[in-house]
């Protein structure tokens, strides 16, 4: 299976925004200057912020591109739609519930078995969750000082589309509306630069 291996503070210096939320990678913005500082081009623009989602999800470019299209297909808005199935996705909610402390670490967990949809054991990071399907850490799991510190913790938002639970659980109540997903992207001009390819 491909994999994003990148060193992560120099992937935030290149596309000059602090996707992984990394509190080291705020300080080293500021020294030199990134690809998002120059003068872009209309194409550079839209590149840039597709990369930047891409990042923001830890997704492969032909997993990507495979949302696009069917956003594309969708009757609402393309942008909201390409967020509201990137947001959807099984490591997105383990990341956004506090399970983990990264994307990729929620990818990790997810791979390695420990996270229950309604129950039962999913290891598919992509696996599309519907709302009402319940979320939970695996009863092992759950003792692991690492993942009881992350959801302990308060590094992250309440979003209205989560209902965060005791007991390492929490349930997808409803798809998001665009403005209360926390990213930085304009995902009009993602789709400005697939609408020429596709």
């Amino acid at each position: 299976m491909a994999r994003m291996r990148s060193p992560r503070c120099k992937q935030v210096r290149r596309l000059g925004l602090n996707v992984y939320g990394l509190p080291k990678a705020e300080k080293r913005m500021g020294k030199g200057q990134s690809r998002a500082d120059k003068k872009l081009t209309e194409y550079g623009m839209q590149l840039l912020e597709k990369q930047r989602l891409r990042e923001y999800y830890n997704v492969m470019e032909k997993q990507f591109r495979s949302y696009v299209e069917k956003a594309l297909k969708s009757n609402e808005p393309t942008g909201d739609n390409l967020v509201k199935q990137l947001e959807s996705r099984l490591d997105n909610l383990v990341y956004r519930l506090g399970f983990a402390s990264s994307i990729r670490q929620a990818r990790q967990l997810v791979s390695h078995g420990h996270i229950l949809v309604d129950g039962k054991k999913l290891d598919i990071p992509a696996y599309q969750v519907m709302p009402g399907q319940k979320i939970s850490l695996k009863e092992k799991s759950r003792k692991v000082a690492i993942l009881k510190e992350n959801y302990e913790g308060a590094f992250l938002n309440n979003l209205p589309y989560l209902n965060k639970e005791e007991n390492f659980q929490g349930t997808y109540l409803r798809y998001p509306e665009r403005n209360e997903v926390p990213i930085e992207i304009q995902d009009n001009l993602v789709v400005e630069f697939y609408s020429r390819l596709i």
